[in-house]
């Protein structure tokens, strides 16, 4: 059975919150899974506002929002170009796709 890969996406405010806990939830629940979680709009400037210690590793900005928004990213968290170019890359490599 291969790996279990889960792709957390986070639009809103709210919805970064509810993929933060899903995220610890999967993780302590699978301990191999490989969870990311990509944040894009409004979940960007909240992902800066608010660091999560417990899964700020797993997270990914987009780096449009970033830009459109006028925002930097001085935590260092890790960007992709577009979420919706990275969300597709990843349902293509086989990775589950939740909204959170």
């Amino acid at each position: 059975m291969s790996p279990l890969r889960v792709l957390l996406h986070a639009p809103t405010a709210d919805s970064l919150a509810r993929a933060r806990r899903n995220a610890r939830n999967l993780v302590t629940s699978r301990p191999g899974a490989e969870v990311l979680i990509v944040a894009n709009g409004a979940a960007v400037p909240a992902a800066l506002a608010e660091p999560d210690p417990g899964s700020d590793d797993r997270l990914r900005l987009c780096r449009n929002t970033l830009a459109a928004q006028g925002l930097d990213n001085p935590a260092g968290l890790e960007e992709v170009e577009a979420a919706v170019v990275f969300l597709a890359e990843c349902q293509a490599d086989g990775w589950a796709y939740i909204r959170a």
